[in-house]
């Protein structure tokens, strides 16, 4: 609250009062300078929601609230991201198309495949049991890749991860 709005909401004897130089326009002073700090945050609170504009400190909470708490190993902008497609990610929970959204919003990678009929020693497709292929790209976050397999598979299924090899000639 700034001096003059704090100044019409004394009573009309202080308010008179109100000189320059007065004890009262000092006291006014301090009091503004006081809510000075709080009304800035405030001015720009809805920044703090937006995953795209919120204070880098601020992300790793808001990704508590939507249930993306993960140990993202591909930095602050995939947490971003992850957090902006919460509810599109939340909305295919359990399928293989939201387990292909997830890795591809956490690593920024299209190239991830999930296969859920993989051949059993008999040949015949393993009931309840899915391959993820990933890019050889993203090894070094396996740890982040098996965590969203984790808490994205129903409960009963059964998963392997496996990286896909480079083509030959890559480099």
């Amino acid at each position: 609250m700034r001096s003059p709005d704090i100044q019409r909401l004394l009573p009309g004897v202080f308010q008179r009062t109100v000189l320059p130089g007065s004890p009262l326009t000092a006291l006014l002073a301090v009091m503004d300078a006081l809510h000075a700090p709080s009304e800035d945050v405030l001015a720009g609170l809805e920044s703090h929601f937006d995953p795209r504009r919120a204070p880098d400190r601020f992300v790793p909470f808001l990704a508590r609230w939507v249930g993306m708490d993960l140990p993202v190993s591909t930095g602050l902008g995939r947490l971003r991201e992850l957090v902006a497609q919460a509810v599109e990610i939340s909305r295919w929970r359990g399928t293989a198309r939201g387990l292909r959204l997830f890795l591809t919003t956490a690593t920024g990678r299209t190239d991830f495949q999930v296969d859920d009929a993989v051949p059993g020693e008999d040949g015949r497709p393993r009931p309840f049991h899915v391959l993820v292929l990933a890019p050889s790209a993203v090894s070094a976050h396996r740890l982040l890749l098996e965590r969203i397999i984790e808490r994205e598979k129903p409960a009963y299924v059964t998963y392997e991860l496996r990286f896909a090899q480079p083509p030959q000639g890559a480099s």
